[in-house]
Parts: structure tokens; C-alpha cells; sequence
């Protein structure tokens, strides 16, 4: 698709191959760099303050006050920021329209959530959430104007430059929150914590794409820029909501004790989500659709991808599944160990949403917009009700299989049958996940068997883990050939 301010289709002359698996793959390197460290950075974190400083009911705050965020933030700009990577010809020609309607947007949504924030906290059942509300979602304004320049990183794959911007907003926002909950700020802290380090990531960007950050209006750019973005901004909302409407259900259906032993349980299984995917999805949009043109590169594109990423994730998803209450245990104590019996089915899901969310990037590259609200509007409708019926008969576990079921028997079927509609057939996604998956299994008995015997000691959780990984390592060699190319 190309944008108001490309004046021909030859404006762009396409990378050659080379050059583009190059900077792919450089941009891919410093991505998963970045991702593993700034996420041990906040595992690290994370398990000092659930340790010492805050409990199970302050969790639950924060994880109602991010997942409102989360929401907000997935509409904020409402998707014209993608055009800066998407579009062709000279992005600095229609950026200053997409700042605008990005900090517009962005102005709006924070003033509405001002004003709503008791509310919202009351009927997510956490009504001292709402001073968290009014101070953490301030991101969301920050976020719509780091968009722009933000969006130029991503188009050039400087994810070297983004790594600096990311490492300075986790030093101030991890900092801070140490800090203030040092001081007994509770949730609070996380709230001030994130407003800092945005702040400090907006500057950031702004200095590594120097010239962005400029506000310009132009109304024939606004409208095209509206249709391209629009369905892009429902359907990550819809997508946030599949990920988020869970904390709400437990939030609203059960105690706060129950929400901040679920939240927990959902960050863990988010690790891989965040390390792999996240890593990932940096920089495959932007290759997807520099392949977009060419259906048959394309679907070997996403092929490698995929291969590559349920490659990386599969062990991680299967050893904290396999060895949730050890490993609950012995990361945050004792009293933390209820969340490990949800830990196992979110982990399920957490490998169901990688892929989910490659899938989710290719479609938007190759412009299957309205395909992406179909999916993304069925997996709420149909998760609402199943989520509601799991806390009510099994608590955060029912509400841990809810999600797996509807991921597994609805969500699934209608992405592949979306990515075949696209020219990537059910064939060539089954390859790529074949051995990774048959290495999971295998390192999930192994893992189940050993553990079993050696008990769940900090030495036998190592020769566990080792034992698993390298039976898994052993499963996928076939498959070496894949994840090279």
C-alpha cells in the first residue's frame, strides 16, 4: 500500500534480496539483545519487589492499572503511526499529519480516562486503583508522541540506537520504582516508574531520529492516513482486549488476593511471549512488507520466522510449565505458590500467542486489515464468556483453561485459514513447527519424569533443565536447515 506522499510508485526502488535479509538480520540481533536484557532486567526486578516490598493485593492494582494502559496504548495513535514503516516514498513528507493525530488521539484518551478513572477502577473491582490509573496512563500521552520517531527506528532497523533508548528508559523507570516502593509507595511506585521512564524513552527517540518530531497538518494525508489506521487500531484493540479481559474477569469475579496471584502467574508466562515475540516482532513487520509483492517470498519469510521463534520458545513455554511450583518457589517465595497452578495453561497460551502474533504482522503487511478484526472480534466474543464460566467453577486455573480452549479450538483454525487466504498454506506452517513441537513434547516428559525423582531442589531443577534442554536440542537438529535460512 502506498501513502498520499508518494508521488509514484517508482519513487522506491525494492532492496535487493541480500541487502534486506542483511538488515534484517542485523536489526533482528540487536532486538533479541535488547529484549533478553531489558526483560532480565525486569525479572530481576520484578523478584525483589514481590520478595520484600509488595504483596499479592498490590499486584492485583497494577496489573488492573497496566492492563487498562495496555488497552489504551494499543489505540492511542490510532494505527497511522505504521504507516511510517508501511508507506512508501519519503516518510518525513506525511509524519508531521501522523504526530499530530497521534498526539491529538493520545491528549483525548488520557483527558477521557482522567475523568473515568473511579469508575473504571470500581467495575474492575479494585477501586483504589484509580490514583494508579490517573498517574500511570499519563504513558499513554508520552507513547503518542514517541510514536514518530519511534516509527523511523523501526523503518531503518536501528534497533542498535533503540536498544540505547530502551536500556535508558529501564535504568530511570527501575530506579524509581525501587525507590518509591523502598519508601512503601505500593502499587503507586509502578505508576510514577513508568511515567519516568517514558519520559526518558520519548527523549531518547527523539534524539536518535533527530528531525521527527515535528507537528504538521495536511487533510488529504489525515484521511488516507484514517483509513489505512483505523482498522489497524480496532483490531489491536480487540488483540489487547483477548490479552487483557482476563485480569478484568478475575478482578470483577474474585478476590484481590486471586488477582495478584493470576497477574503473576500471566507476567511469568509472558516472559517468552516478551523475549522471543517481542524481539521478533520489532522487526518483522517491516520485513514482511518489503516482501509483500512477491507472494511466494513471502510465505518463505514467514516459514523461517515462525521456525525460528517457536525454535527459541518452545523450551521456555514447556520447562515452566512442566516445573511451575518448584520454580514459583524457589523465585518468589512460599507464599507466591497458588500461582503456579494457573502457570501451566498460561503457558500453553503464551505459545499459542507467538504465534498468533506473527501471524498478526504478516496479515497486516500484506493489508488482510478487515481479516485480522473478523479474528481478533470472534477470540473476545467467544473468551468473555468462557473466561467468566472458568473463575466461577475453577478460579484463576478456570480461568487459565478458558483461555487455552478458545485459543486452541476456535483462535488457531481461523488464523491458518486467514494465512491461506494470504498464500501461506497449512503445509508450509506445519513445517516449520513440526520439530520444535515434537522437542517440546519430548522435553516435557523428560522434564516430568526427572522431576519426579530428583525432587525439586535448586540442584535438580538444574539437572532437570539441562537434561530437558538438551533432549529438546537433540529433536530439532532435523530442522537445523529451516532455522539457518
Amino acid at each position: 500500500m502506498t501513502g498520499p506522499a508518494a508521488d509514484t510508485a517508482s519513487d522506491t526502488t525494492p532492496a535487493p534480496a541480500p541487502s534486506l535479509s542483511r538488515k534484517v538480520g542485523s536489526a533482528a540481533r540487536w532486538s533479541l539483545i535488547n529484549t533478553v536484557v531489558m526483560r532480565l532486567g525486569n525479572f530481576a526486578t520484578g523478584i525483589v519487589l514481590a520478595r520484600f516490598f509488595l504483596g499479592p493485593e498490590a499486584w492485583g492494582v497494577y496489573g488492573i492499572a497496566q492492563t487498562v494502559l495496555l488497552v489504551l496504548l494499543s489505540a492511542n495513535e490510532l494505527g497511522v503511526s505504521l504507516a511510517i514503516v508501511r508507506w512508501e516514498g519519503d516518510p518525513r513528507r506525511f509524519a508531521p499529519t501522523v504526530l499530530t493525530l497521534s498526539a491529538a488521539s493520545s491528549c483525548l484518551l488520557y483527558a477521557v480516562l482522567f475523568a473515568l478513572a473511579p469508575a473504571v477502577a470500581g467495575v474492575l473491582g479494585s477501586p483504589e486503583a484509580s490514583g494508579v490509573l490517573r498517574v500511570m496512563c499519563l504513558c499513554v500521552v508520552l507513547d503518542g508522541l514517541s510514536q514518530v520517531p519511534a516509527g523511523f527506528l523501526t523503518r531503518e532497523f536501528a534497533q542498535g540506537r533503540r536498544m540505547a533508548v530502551d536500556g535508558l528508559n529501564f535504568v530511570l523507570s527501575t530506579a524509581v520504582t525501587l525507590l518509591l516502593a523502598v519508601q512503601g509507595w505500593g502499587a503507586m511506585s509502578f505508576a510514577w516508574g513508568s511515567v519516568v521512564g517514558n519520559v526518558a524513552a520519548l527523549i531518547g527517540c527523539c534524539l536518535a531520529a533527530p528531525g521527527t518530531l515535528k507537528f504538521g497538518w495536511d487533510r488529504e494525508q489525515a484521511r488516507a492516513l484514517l483509513k489505512f489506521g483505523l482498522p489497524l487500531a480496532g483490531a489491536s484493540m480487540l488483540a489487547l482486549g483477548v490479552v487483557n479481559v482476563d485480569t478484568m474477569v478475575v478482578g470483577s469475579a474474585l478476590d484481590p488476593l486471586a488477582l495478584g496471584f493470576y497477574v503473576l502467574a500471566f507476567n511469568i508466562s509472558g516472559w517468552p511471549v516478551r523475549i522471543i515475540s517481542e524481539a521478533a516482532r520489532r522487526v518483522s513487520f517491516a520485513g514482511f512488507s518489503r516482501l509483500a509483492d512477491s507472494p511466494q517470498a513471502l510465505a518463505a519469510g514467514f516459514a523461517r520466522a515462525l521456525g525460528v521463534v517457536m525454535a527459541g520458545t518452545v523450551p521456555i513455554c514447556v520447562l515452566l510449565a512442566a516445573l511451575a511450583a518448584p520454580v514459583v518457589e524457589l523465585i518468589y517465595g512460599e507464599r507466591w505458590l497458588p500461582a503456579a497452578r494457573a502457570l501451566p495453561w498460561l503457558m500453553a497460551l503464551g505459545l499459542v500467542r507467538i504465534g498468533c502474533e506473527l501471524a498478526y504482522d504478516c496479515l497486516v503487511a500484506i493489508g488482510h486489515r478487515r481479516s485480522l478484526i473478523g479474528v481478533q472480534g470472534l477470540w473476545l466474543i467467544v473468551l468473555i464468556p468462557a473466561l467468566v464460566i472458568g473463575a466461577r467453577t475453577g478460579g484463576i486455573v478456570g480461568v487459565a483453561q478458558g483461555h487455552v480452549l478458545v485459543a486452541g479450538a476456535v483462535v488457531v483454525p481461523v488464523f491458518l485459514l486467514a494465512l491461506h487466504r494470504g498464500g501461506i498454506r497449512l503445509g508450509t506452517v506445519a513445517r516449520a513447527c513440526a520439530w520444535p513441537l515434537l522437542g517440546g513434547a519430548v522435553m516435557a516428559a523428560v522434564l516430568l519424569l526427572l522431576e519426579r525423582y530428583l525432587g525439586g531442589g535448586v540442584l535438580a531443577l538444574l539437572a532437570t533443565g539441562a537434561a530437558g534442554t538438551l533432549c529438546y536440542v537433540l529433536c530439532v537438529l532435523p530442522g537445523r536447515a529451516l532455522l539457518k535460512g
